[in-house]
């Protein structure tokens, strides 16, 4: 039969993930890093995939297809909670500092991990708080608000001659000189594609288009669902129709820079 159903173009596909975490019917999943349409009968045609994908790599088309088969689905869940219920959990992949499993269509960016730091000494007798080491104490370098891309003004007087820093939410937790190395000297927005249902390239390119912006910098971490951010930034300075100088700095799930 004839039907609608969705189509994953592989040349746009930034192997995020977001799309398969999105499709509740499991016809999503990852394969050699790219999303793909695993079976025709589990897509119900809907498309709840399709605003989850920063890169505009899914599209509908009318094509041959097999039905919709919901009984399949559900049957198909059922026997994932069981093989979740029926898992080892005494293996040393699912013991802390070893990634979890990373289920056939999630995403890289949600596996689990712990990293060993050294902890800040504790106060008197060790049963104090923390405390940070001899020194000076850090101070704030943020100089605008709000941070968030989607609650940002467009036009705001401390745009005009700024240099724009276009973060992801996790470096600055990932990265401890995050202050001092990239907000410094900046003006700062944030977002996270995976979490955000929009798409960041129209509103940075009204605000890359419209005020005096002398300089843009992208800070990533090294997870796939973070080039959406990339993505965003570098449509926002092409449809600017400005030449800005521009630097992508990527940091790694233990916090350093990778590039």
């Amino acid at each position: 039969m004839k039907r609608k159903i969705i189509h994953i173009d592989e040349e746009k596909c930034n192997g995020c993930g977001a799309c398969a975490a999105a499709c509740h019917e499991g016809a999503i999943g990852m394969v050699d890093g790219k999303a793909k349409l695993l079976r025709d009968d589990y897509c119900d045609g809907m498309g709840d995939c399709l605003p989850e994908c920063p890169t505009g790599a899914i599209t509908f088309e009318v094509r041959e297809a097999a039905a919709y088969d919901e009984a399949a689905v559900l049957a198909n869940k059922q026997k994932q909670m069981k093989d979740q219920d029926m898992a080892p959990h005494g293996d040393p992949e699912h013991q802390p500092g070893h990634p979890a499993p990373h289920p056939e269509g999630g995403c890289p960016g949600s596996r689990i991990r712990q990293m060993n730091r050294n902890p800040l000494p504790e106060g008197p007798e060790n049963n104090g708080p923390a405390v940070p080491p001899p020194g000076p104490v850090p101070t704030s370098q943020l100089t605008n608000w709000p941070v968030q891309i989607k609650l940002a003004p467009i036009n705001a007087p401390y745009f005009n001659g700024a240099k724009l820093l276009i973060a992801a939410d996790c470096t600055a937790y990932a990265y401890a000189g995050f202050h001092r190395d990239f907000i410094r000297g900046k003006i700062a927005l944030v977002g996270c594609p995976k979490l955000d249902s929009v798409d960041y390239s129209e509103k940075l390119t009204e605000i890359i288009a419209g005020n005096d912006i002398k300089s843009v910098t992208i800070v990533r971490m090294e997870v796939p669902c973070c080039g959406g951010l990339e993505l965003a930034a570098k449509k926002a300075l092409q449809a600017s129709g400005k030449f800005i100088p521009w630097q992508v700095v990527t940091i790694s799930i233990e916090g350093e820079i990778l590039e």
